[in-house]
């Protein structure tokens, strides 16, 4: 897993690689000049990136092996081939293409009827949220585990109606009391510069880029609508969402980025030592320090007992053996916590 790990960005490179090479090979005039008279073996070479190469980049990239994974990627990738290689091309292959395409026909409709499990959910899983005590960024997620079938699309597509949420819906909500993570960075200037930045790019990139390329100046508008509205929604939710403690746990998230549930009895101790603190923060390391123009360092590190398991964007799940945090109320946070341990290795 290490080496894998390590090769990720070389994983990366090499799918941008497939796709770039495939797509200049039979979508530009050089591609053209360069194909031979015989192109079955080509075409051939094209299918098994696409079935074969396409999934395994995207699974290392993921660290994620599974066969479901495998099938869908593969299915997605004979979609691509037959949006990327010309069909007179693609004629002896035809029916390579169309297993693939059942295949994700047999997917796409197996999620559509998971989302409207979903749907039918959305009273309850509402209501369940109204009660709970926690911020919503956990709650909602909860409820979807307790109503729902865990599965990928519906983490996406949970993530996803969250973040609409908090980017046109939670503007007039007033922000609770707590220990909050923003108040004393530049954060919010930072995220606001951030999309001025998006909105100028696409008022003035994206007209010069439509005569070059109209499909591709659509997909980068899209893409820069979709990040505004995830930047909105970031503000919103780090905003409204403070440090949460219980008599056991404490519930610290960071916008849509990053959240965990931190068992008070999980935690060996508490790090303030200004050498460990100016240290680069080390991958095992969960970061709870709001982002800024300038690199801020974490007020405590926590050491865990026991690695816990953070949640990040789109429901990834991974585990962390450190939490550092920076926080506005760095010295109420730790007497809480220290408190709160005291108070667990009593009982």
């Amino acid at each position: 897993m290490k080496v894998i790990e390590k090769g990720r960005p070389l994983w990366l490179v090499m799918l941008l690689l497939l796709l770039i090479s495939n797509t200049m090979l039979y979508r530009t005039q050089f591609g053209a000049s360069i194909l031979p008279v015989e192109k079955d073996g080509v075409v051939l070479g094209s299918l098994i990136d696409f079935m074969i190469m396409l999934p395994l980049f995207v699974m290392l990239i993921m660290r994620k092996f599974s066969i479901k994974t495998a099938i869908a990627v593969a299915a997605l990738g004979c979609i691509l081939a037959r949006l990327m290689i010309p069909s007179a091309m693609l004629e002896p292959y035809v029916a390579v293409t169309w297993v693939g395409l059942l295949a994700e026909a047999a997917i796409v409709t197996f999620e559509i009827l998971l989302i409207m499990t979903f749907i039918r959910y959305i009273p309850k899983i509402m209501a369940f949220v109204k009660s709970s005590n926690i911020p919503t960024v956990f709650s909602f997620h909860y409820a979807i585990d307790k109503y729902v079938k865990k599965n990928p699309m519906i983490q996406i597509l949970c993530s996803e109606l969250l973040m609409f949420y908090y980017a046109l819906f939670a503007w007039k909500k007033k922000a609770p009391e707590g220990i909050t993570l923003h108040k004393n960075s530049s954060y919010i200037a930072f995220m606001v510069m951030i999309i001025h930045a998006i909105i100028l790019e696409t008022l003035g990139f994206h007209w010069w880029l439509h005569e070059k390329s109209m499909i591709l100046s659509i997909v980068l508008l899209i893409i820069n609508i979709y990040s505004v509205f995830f930047f909105l929604g970031d503000i919103n939710a780090v905003r409204l969402n403070p440090v949460h403690v219980t008599d056991d746990a404490m519930y610290i998230s960071l916008g849509l980025m990053k959240r965990a549930k931190i068992r008070f009895a999980d935690i060996d101790y508490v790090c303030e030592d200004r050498t460990e603190l100016e240290k680069k923060v080390s991958k095992d390391t969960l970061a709870f320090i709001a982002r800024e123009f300038e690199e801020g360092q974490p007020q405590m590190i926590l050491y865990m007992k026991n690695p816990i398991k953070a949640t990040l964007f789109m429901g990834i799940e991974k585990d962390y053996s450190k939490v550092a945090i920076r926080c506005d109320q760095p010295g109420e946070l730790k007497a809480i916590i220290e408190r709160r341990m005291a108070y667990i290795e009593a009982i």
